[in-house]
């Protein structure tokens, strides 16, 4: 009984402790409820159309510069590690411009030109739209490849500020593409610039060769502010300057640099475009939704194909294929040249189906043909079975020039030429061109003591073909006051325009009657063609822009 008695009164407590037990394993939900994915928590802020406020201080999203901080950078030093990135959420946002904020990593420049730009971007709202439409087609590939990189993705902001996102734009300085590269540039970063294509405009080819380049002058000067501003005024100009302000006892970072005033911009437009993309609503601005998702494919191609046949088995419009596949100069794509052309990711599958249901069909129009000598269009038409006016407008030749030897031109395809374009020709085809050389006639007036041969070298003609235009037997004995026939040459494009430059003492009267008196020792004619000549990849690079359809 007393055992029984023991064993019950145990009971209750126990039973008592398990139901408390489980009560509280049932309340940990209310406790600590399920954490939210971080992505759910990122939203794009919302636009407000607000005027932005003339004391508006740029977003922190890195670290304040001050002097105090510059003046540690008294000499070139070996460049600071870049800072991993905070992991904001285990999943990708689904919005470009939310990737792009969380990838910032510079730091940020306040400085009353930044104000300037802003304002300046805030006043023309339907530019930025623009802006940002074009880049739709680019922004996911260059984010990818910072973020490749570990490379701050301001970046991808850059060719706001080059060229508007026009891949097609080139400079008065004849920089080209949305990164704009000058040529000699270019080459240094093995960008192909021929007759059939021009890296410099492609958007992986050239964004690549950005990406190089930006991260070549990081490493040369350990701060981003000075390695954009020698993308755009060149590492030789950015080290002389900080060599002359160190010499001086002066700051070395951007803002205590003297430097061109369009490079004093350059960085301060960056800043103003970055503030702008992180709070558009302080801006009165409008981003377009673009997807954090790529917009194009990459499509091997293994026979040459004109463009529009390539643009029409992909369903897209030539504006729109021309978009991706910029570098292409010539109505036909070489894959020896341009193994790969890019297409709208939803149109890349039913270009291959087209392209494998033409398997035995032709797909070009066009090949290549170099020029066997120096000659005139009119007798390279001839030779090829094309008119002058159609083989120079495809080739794009100007009036009055003839091709020299060695050029290649785009021709027709038919009979012997009906091939795809060798690899070599693809890579290395260049087209150079020679004034067309025509006779004018001049009539002479003889002077005392002129003979045959003293005329011909005069004229740089021979004896024998003077006497041959003036039916004149040989030996020719002048006399003072005959008048000569002369045929001179010179240039098409001179055809026309006033002489200049003959040799002196001689009276020379034109077919129209008109006399010329030239002083003695005086050549004709003026250069033509005559190349600046190239400029080292670090040369400064002006940044007007011709006509980029913003």
């Amino acid at each position: 009984m007393n055992h029984f008695s023991w064993v019950n009164t145990l009971k209750l407590p126990l039973s008592l402790c398990i139901a408390l037990w489980v009560a509280g394993c049932a309340n940990l939900g209310a406790i600590n409820p399920p954490i939210e994915k971080a992505a759910d928590l990122v939203t794009e802020p919302p636009v407000l159309a607000a005027t932005p406020s003339p004391n508006l201080t740029p977003p922190v999203t890195t670290a304040n510069v001050t002097k105090a901080d510059t003046s540690k950078a008294n000499a070139l030093v070996s460049p600071a590690p870049i800072q991993p990135r905070l992991e904001v959420s285990p999943e990708p946002p689904a919005d470009i411009w939310v990737r792009i904020r969380q990838g910032f990593a510079m730091p940020d420049l306040e400085t009353d030109l930044v104000k300037d730009r802003e304002v300046w971007y805030a006043a023309r709202p339907d530019y930025m739209v623009r802006m940002t439409e074009r880049s739709r087609r680019y922004l996911f590939h260059i984010v990818e490849e910072l973020e490749r990189r570990n490379m701050p993705t301001e970046l991808a902001l850059l060719p706001f500020i080059e060229s508007a996102f026009n891949p097609e734009a080139v400079s008065s300085a004849k920089a080209a593409g949305m990164w704009q590269f000058m040529p000699a540039t270019g080459k240094y970063f093995d960008l192909k610039q021929n007759v059939f294509r021009d890296e410099r405009r492609g958007v992986i080819e050239s964004t690549r060769a950005a990406l190089d380049y930006l991260q070549k002058l990081y490493n040369m000067f350990g701060d981003w502010h000075l390695a954009l501003a020698a993308y755009n005024w060149g590492e030789g100009s950015v080290g002389r300057a900080i060599a002359k302000n160190k010499a001086a006892g002066l700051g070395v970072s951007y803002t205590d640099l003297k430097m061109p005033n369009e490079t004093r911009y350059y960085v301060p437009k960056l800043q103003a475009v970055k503030n702008i993309i992180a709070q558009p609503q302080n801006f009165n601005a409008r981003l377009p939704l673009i997807q954090n998702h790529p917009y194009f494919k990459s499509v091997n191609i293994t026979r040459d194909i004109d463009v529009k046949l390539a643009a029409n088995f992909a369903g897209v419009s030539m504006e729109d294929f021309k978009a991706l596949n910029p570098s292409m100069s010539r109505p036909v794509i070489l894959a020896a040249g341009t193994p790969e052309i890019l297409l709208p990711w939803d149109n890349a599958d039913r270009f291959l189906r087209r392209l494998e249901e033409h398997a035995q069909k032709p797909l070009a129009s066009w090949t290549a043909w170099s020029v066997p000598k120096t000659m005139k269009v009119s007798e390279a038409g001839k030779l090829v079975n094309m008119s002058e006016n159609d083989l120079r407008a495809v080739n794009q030749i100007p009036k009055g020039m003839q091709v020299k030897q060695g050029s290649t031109l785009l021709v027709s395809r038919q009979g012997a030429l009906d091939a795809d374009v060798t690899e070599h020709l693809a890579d290395n085809a260049q087209i150079a061109f020679a004034p067309e050389i025509v006779l004018r006639r001049i009539m002479v007036k003889v002077q005392k003591g002129d003979t045959l041969a003293s005329l011909a070298s005069r004229h740089d003609v021979t004896p024998s073909s003077i006497a041959a235009w003036n039916k004149l037997k040989m030996p020719v004995a002048l006399k003072p006051g005959q008048s000569i026939a002369i045929l001179v040459p010179t240039t098409a494009s001179s055809r026309g325009s006033k002489q200049t430059g003959k040799k002196a003492g001689t009276k020379q009267v034109t077919k129209q009657g008109t006399k010329q008196v030239t002083k003695q020792g005086t050549q004709q004619g003026t250069q033509q063609g005559k190349k600046a000549p190239a400029p080292s990849p670090s040369a400064a690079k002006s940044k007007e822009k011709t006509s980029p359809k913003n």
